[in-house]
């Protein structure tokens, strides 16, 4: 059950048709890895930690460069060069008192998938390479942990769930193979604007919430953001049965 302080803390939510309060208490109960603490995983973890989500862990083994703050809300100048796992699980605790958050102060290997993806509900891939998206897609098909990728450049943003529990669920593999040319630019190549980022975090957080209280998300759509332009558009994707991933050959 929801305490009186709960229940009023969490009444906006608690409510809605599609939470209530058994929504608000799988939230309670609910944990989830963080993959980058960035532009994207900066307000991804506001969010989540704000709306009940009991444990968050939160894994980034950069350190804060004065170039970050103008789109990573949660550090400020006399952050730099701190990891920013630490500095977020600090801030996000005060703030949060009664959620757990773990920081996780390395960079994401095959080792710590094998170790965290079975504690977890769900995964947030908020980072910024090719090579950790790869790792983490892999490790959540193999441990059928449910994946909410967000990526974003210049006045652009992308957003993909994906669920292996689900056997038509395609995977980030299937929408980018490696022996293909797969998408390389990132903020340091091309630029970044911060709201864009908040977007595809909300949007991120909104379906991790969906998911986490037993909502209908949509799989094998590919959002796409146009910031310039104010539009998004949906491209429905399918799982390739000949993905090195997710496929049945």
């Amino acid at each position: 059950m929801l305490s009186n302080q709960e229940q009023l803390k969490y009444s906006r939510q608690i409510i809605l048709d599609k939470i209530g309060s058994q929504g608000q208490i799988a939230l309670r109960n609910a944990k989830v890895l963080i993959l980058g603490v960035g532009g994207l995983g900066n307000p991804a973890s506001l969010y989540l930690a704000a709306a009940g989500v009991g444990t968050l862990y939160i894994a980034d083994g950069d350190c804060i460069e004065i170039s970050n703050l103008p789109r990573q809300i949660l550090f400020c100048e006399d952050n730099i060069d701190e990891n920013k796992a630490d500095v977020a699980a600090e801030k996000l605790q005060q703030q949060f008192p009664d959620v757990t958050i773990e920081a996780i102060d390395e960079m994401f290997d095959e080792e710590l998938c094998d170790y965290y993806l079975p504690q977890v509900d769900l995964v947030l891939d908020c980072s910024d390479n090719i090579q950790t998206r790869y790792l983490i897609n892999q490790a959540c098909v193999q441990h059928k942990v449910p994946l909410i990728v967000g990526a974003a450049t210049g006045f652009d943003g992308q957003q993909l769930t994906i669920d292996p529990r689900d056997e038509t669920s395609a995977c980030y593999h299937c929408l980018f193979p490696a022996s293909e040319k797969a998408p390389t630019d990132n903020c340091q190549t091309i630029g970044i604007i911060g709201p864009v980022l908040a977007m595809i975090a909300g949007m991120q957080s909104l379906q991790a919430i969906k998911l986490l209280t037993g909502n209908k998300v949509q799989l094998n759509q590919l959002n796409l953001l146009d910031g310039l332009a104010n539009q998004w558009q949906q491209f429905n994707m399918k799982k390739q049965k000949n993905c090195t991933v997710c496929g049945s050959n």
